[in-house]
């Protein structure tokens, strides 16, 4: 791992500071009081305090998430995202970006494309995920780390924090972002997937969802900016099915029925992408 995302690193366990070791073929962090995390022969390592809550995606919906996104079908999305963290100015000469709930590191790997100086930490509970992500770009790391829990990390060891489309964890983004830093909120807007809403009637997108945000972070955060960023999709039908598989309904729809509604769509089926991006900063 580079030394320089390591010396940002935490045990999750004491909060101690971790160093790599070695025993045989076998590598892993270790804090000075003895807690031990093993690294993955993928890479990633794991920096869990305990079980965690669920295994988070599974390697079919890895995969297919994967493939979705190398096709481009968000990149304006990632572009965004890559804009606004370039505009953001640490005070760290070797900045590092965090995602939690990171998945594959998709968009982790855009925004260090066009942060040549920046390292990046892709935090997620799927080990499918991880793997991926721990090869998403060479100046990346992957760790199992549950969001909802204490991040392993030091207090103001990050300069920009990734959230788009995952759990917030207000009190611990804000421990951990540096006070030059900023956090990147992605939410989707109303009408986002608007078609695939009214055709497979998926789950709606909570009209109160921007106060919802506000109220989950309002209390450590400013917002200091929202735009909101629109592309016009055009999706096969197992594209489809991988973009619901992605979203809160596929854990709320009746499976038969859902395959049974994108098998009637046209193809391609036309979507409309619709996501609202705020830049908070700490408080």
């Amino acid at each position: 791992m580079d030394p320089r995302i390591l010396t940002r690193l935490r045990c999750p366990v004491c909060g101690e500071p971790l160093a790599e070791t070695t025993a045989g073929t076998t590598r892993a962090l270790r804090c000075p009081r003895g807690h031990s995390f093993d690294t993955a022969r993928q890479g990633y390592v794991n920096l869990l305090a305990g079980r965690a809550p669920h295994g988070g995606d599974s390697a079919e919906m890895v995969a297919a998430r994967a493939d979705f996104l190398a096709a481009g079908h968000y990149d304006t999305l990632a572009a965004a995202l890559a804009a606004a963290a370039s505009r953001i100015a640490p005070g760290d000469p070797y900045p590092l970006v965090v995602e939690p709930g990171a998945g594959t590191g998709h968009y982790l790997a855009t925004v260090l494309a066009a942060l040549p100086d920046a390292a990046g930490l892709a935090l997620d509970v799927s080990k499918p995920a991880l793997r991926r992500a721990a090869r998403a770009h060479p100046r990346a790391a992957a760790a199992l780390a549950d969001t909802w829990q204490r991040l392993p990390l030091a207090d103001r060891s990050t300069a920009v924090l990734l959230n788009v489309f995952a759990p917030r964890n207000g009190p611990e983004f804000h421990r951990v972002l540096d006070s030059t830093g900023a956090l990147l909120v992605v939410t989707p807007t109303t009408d986002h997937l608007g078609e695939l809403v009214e055709a497979l009637d998926l789950l709606r997108v909570d009209p109160a969802k921007a106060d919802r945000v506000a109220g989950s972070l309002g209390g450590h955060f400013v917002e200091e900016s929202t735009t909101e960023h629109r592309a016009r999709l055009a999706l096969t039908r197992t594209e489809v099915t991988t973009l619901v598989g992605m979203g809160p309904s596929a854990w709320h729809s009746d499976p038969q029925r859902l395959a049974a509604r994108i098998a009637a769509l046209p193809e391609p089926t036309p979507v409309t992408l619709a996501v609202r991006l705020g830049t908070h900063r700490p408080r």
